[in-house]
C-alpha cells in the first residue's frame, strides 16, 4: 500500500460506455483528490484497463483500487454480461434455480485462471487490492 505521510492512497476507477476515469483519493479528506487519467471514446474492455494501469504505473505503486462491480470484473478478467458464475469472490451459480433461495453459502473462488468458471483473461489487479465503494460514486 502506497503511503503519503500518514494518509493511505486509493485509486478510484470509473468506467462508462464513452469514458474511463481514474482519480487518486486520499483517506481522511485532508488533501484533495487528484485526477490521474481520463479517456474519451474508448470501449470498456480488458485492453483499455490494461493500458490505463500501464499509464498510471500501477505496477510501481500497487495502490488499493476502489471500483464498482463491472470494473471489478474487467480488472479480474471475468466475462461480462449474463454469465453462469458472475460473482468474483465465490462460485455462485446463477443458473442453479433449485438452490437459488435455499443454499446460502457457496464455495469461495480459489483460482482466477483463464478458461475456468467464466474467467477470460489473467487478472490485472490482485483481488485482495480491490475495494467496493459503500455507495455508488460518480466522478
Amino acid at each position: 500500500m502506497q503511503k503519503c505521510g500518514w494518509l493511505v492512497q486509493i485509486i478510484f476507477i470509473e468506467s462508462s460506455k464513452v469514458s474511463l476515469k481514474a482519480v487518486l483519493l486520499n483517506n481522511g479528506n485532508v488533501l484533495p483528490s487528484i485526477p490521474v487519467a481520463h479517456t474519451f471514446g474508448i470501449k470498456e474492455s480488458d485492453n483499455s484497463m490494461k493500458q490505463l494501469l500501464q499509464y498510471i504505473k500501477y505496477d510501481t505503486y500497487k495502490w488499493n483500487t476502489c471500483v464498482d462491480l463491472k470494473v471489478t470484473a474487467l480488472l479480474l478478467g471475468l466475462q461480462l454480461g449474463y454469465t453462469k458464475f458472475p460473482c468474483f469472490p465465490c462460485e455462485w451459480d446463477s443458473r442453479e434455480k433449485a438452490h437459488l433461495y435455499v443454499k446460502r453459502i457457496w464455495p469461495a473462488r480459489k483460482i482466477l485462471e483463464p478458461g475456468h468458471k467464466n474467467v477470460k483473461h489473467h487478472s490485472l489487479v490482485e483481488s485482495s487490492r480491490i475495494l467496493l465503494p459503500p455507495l455508488h460514486m460518480k466522478l
